[in-house]
This record gives structure tokens, C-alpha cells and sequence, in this order.
């Protein structure tokens, strides 16, 4: 018996769910990472237009799979989603291109892609989303309405207050739980959430830094950070599979929905000792009181990254998004730490005192690169 859980309104999804983005190489890449997800108990896919060829050779996959009689009990669940502010004749027909795509008729969950503005929200709950989301429920071509989300906690809180979503998907981590109490609100809510890229986004856990691994043993990083987020009751977790191979732990922890055993919860101890005794009085507890800053500067974002560079010793990580900042539009941050004009209007509301334009200065010349694309779009 599979230990899957309730996701919104519809099926119960599996503790792990297929993100196809980056099994887009041919058919058969993408072939054989749905063979290996169907033998490891998985039912839930994750997909997108934007993710170049994954829907075409998700539709294929799965019609080879179908042939073979590789299908989950219930079928499989496919959510996708489309990129917002789009006119409503534009939304239809996109869902419909989805469809086609896929070669299914009903879609079990599109998401908005990138709730990441408040543009964006307007949008899908008052403007032309909210009319394509009616017309392709009334037209039976999707079963529930949801969200993925980059954008700020307030921004996350309000969808979750305007109840018309009946799922999210939101960057939840280990390393980064700022998320976790919105994921709780939409689990008491009834609503399925769904964790973007725990391994990847949450600090390259698939290859992690030396130091990471010494401070979660006897545990592997990957394993912690997939357990610590199952026992907060999060629906399922993305991996973003490019073969097999990293459907492993995914395999090994297909009914791993229990609460933390007191080993583990040991190792998330001594993961924290270890990041505040490198820190020392120079860790940001990201409190977010010196916001706002009057040049608009992330400061608990980038002083974040320099807790894990310096706490973990995450330096492929941290530089990595780092160098994003600025270069990918509203999916990510917009101002780097050299934006920091020095006017220490953040050094009152810290109570940690920290020297926090100094430390920004060191961020920035520990970490500035040059710019890297994204994986997509």
C-alpha cells in the first residue's frame, strides 16, 4: 500500500511527483524516467508549454507506457500550467495545444505559472484567468485550479486567502523553511501543496558540498531535507529527473510519510549547530525587520545566501542564484547587493545588530559572478 496523499479535490497524489523539465533530451530520455517513476510508485507528473518538447514527449511516454500496461492504478495525474496575464482566446487555446500535447482529454490540475505579482493574482482571480479557469471547468477540460509561486510571503498569503485555488506549489526546503507556514495554511485549508525543486533550488542537494555532508550524517542531505518535508505533512515533492538513477531515494522513501524519528530530527539539530557556529554573531536569523530598505535591496535574501555559503560551504549553490538576481524578471530577485547605497536605515530595526551594509559588501564580492541563464525560458 502506497502512502499517497490527498492533493486539493482530486486523487491522492504519490509522496514524489515526476518534474519533466529536465527530460526533455528525446522521447526515450523522457520514456525512461516515467518507467522508472512508475516503478518507484509514482502517479503524479509535473509539466508546462514552457518546458520546451516535455509535454510532447510526456504524451508519448505515456502512450508507450499505456501499451505496455505500465499505469498507476488510478492513472496517472498530470498538472500544467500556463504563464499568466495571457488573454482569455489565448488561454484556450494553449489548454487545448496542452491537451493535445499530452493526448488526454481532461487535464486533473493547471496552475497558474509564476503567481509572482500582484498583476498576476488580479488576473487569475478578477481578470481574463479567472474566465479561461471557469470556461475550461465548464467545458470539462480541467478539474481543479492552482498556483506555483516565486513571489513574496504576502503575495502567496493573499491567493491563499482569496480561495479559489485548490493547490500550490511553492519553494519549501530545508535550508530555507520561510515558506513552511504557508504550506501549513493551505494543508489546513484542504488544499494539495506541492514543494518546487527540494533538491535543486533547495542547495543543490543532488551534489552537495563536503561540509553539507558532514553536517547531516549519518544521513545524506537529500534524504534529510525529502524526510523533513514529509513530516511536515507537504502533499509531494518535485524531482526534476533526467534519468533513472535519480529516482533512487524517491524509491527508497515511497512510504517514508512519518514523523521525524528522533534520529533525525538530531541531524536538522546539528545541521543548525553547525551553521550558527560558523556564522558566529554574523548569522541572519531572517527576521525581515530591516525591511523595507529604501532602495528596494532583498537584503534577507542575499544575506541568506551568505548563510549557506558560509555556513555550509554551498559556494556552487550560492553563487549560482546569486548571478541570477536581475536576470530573471519577476521569477527572481531584481536587485543584487551592490544596490546597497550605504544608508544604514536597516541597522536600528536589526536585532541582531548586525553591521548589515558590510556584510551585504562582502556578499557581493564573495558571490558576484557573471550572469548565468536559467534552465528554461
Amino acid at each position: 500500500m502506497r502512502a499517497n496523499r490527498q492533493f486539493g479535490q482530486e486523487p491522492e497524489v504519490s509522496l514524489f511527483t515526476i518534474g519533466s523539465m529536465r527530460a526533455i533530451g528525446s522521447p526515450d530520455q523522457m520514456y525512461r524516467v516515467l518507467k522508472a517513476a512508475f516503478e518507484a510508485g509514482i502517479n503524479h507528473i509535473e509539466t508546462s508549454p514552457e518546458y520546451g518538447s516535455a509535454e510532447s514527449f510526456l504524451g508519448k511516454g505515456l502512450k508507450q507506457l499505456k501499451d505496455e500496461g505500465r499505469v498507476p492504478p488510478k492513472g496517472w495525474l498530470i498538472t500544467s500550467k500556463l504563464l499568466p496575464c495571457i488573454e482569455l482566446s489565448e488561454g484556450k487555446k494553449q489548454l487545448i495545444l496542452i491537451l493535445k500535447r499530452l493526448g488526454i482529454s481532461k487535464l486533473n490540475n493547471l496552475a497558474v505559472h509564476g503567481l509572482n505579482l500582484p498583476e498576476h493574482l488580479k488576473w487569475a482571480i478578477d481578470g481574463d484567468g479567472a474566465r479561461l479557469f471557469t470556461w475550461a471547468k465548464k467545458k470539462g477540460l480541467v478539474n481543479q485550479i492552482g498556483f506555483s509561486s516565486h513571489g513574496s510571503f504576502s503575495l502567496i498569503e493573499e491567493a491563499l486567502r482569496s480561495k479559489r485555488f485548490r493547490f500550490c506549489s511553492l519553494h519549501l526546503h530545508l535550508l530555507n523553511p520561510e515558506n513552511i507556514p504557508l504550506a501549513l495554511q493551505a494543508l489546513s485549508a484542504g488544499m494539495g501543496v506541492m514543494a518546487i525543486s527540494p533538491a535543486d533550488k533547495g542547495g543543490r542537494l543532488q551534489d552537495p558540498s563536503e561540509t553539507l555532508i558532514k553536517d547531516c550524517k549519518p544521513f545524506i542531505p537529500l534524504e534529510l531535507a525529502y524526510r523533513f518535508l514529509l513530516a511536515k505533512g507537504i502533499s509531494t515533492l518535485t524531482i526534476g529527473a533526467s534519468q533513472p538513477e535519480d529516482l533512487k531515494i524517491a524509491k527508497k522513501l515511497v512510504n517514508a510519510d512519518g514523523p521525524l524519528s528522533q534520529q533525525e530530527q538530531q541531524a536538522i539539530n546539528q545541521l543548525t549547530t553547525q551553521r550558527e557556529a560558523r556564522l558566529g554573531k554574523s548569522l541572519c536569523n531572517q527576521c525581515r525587520q530591516c525591511l523595507p530598505c529604501p532602495q528596494e535591496v532583498p537584503i534577507p535574501d542575499l544575506l541568506r545566501l551568505r548563510n549557506l555559503l558560509i555556513g555550509h560551504d554551498l559556494e556552487v549553490f550560492t553563487r549560482e542564484r546569486y548571478n541570477l538576481i536581475g536576470k530573471a524578471g519577476h521569477w527572481h530577485e531584481r536587485k543584487n547587493a551592490s544596490s546597497c547605497k550605504g544608508c544604514e536605515a536597516c541597522l536600528p530595526r536589526c536585532p541582531s545588530n548586525l553591521p548589515i551594509p558590510e556584510l551585504l559588501k562582502e556578499t557581493h564580492l564573495r558571490l558576484a559572478d557573471k550572469p548565468r541563464k536559467r534552465l528554461w525560458g
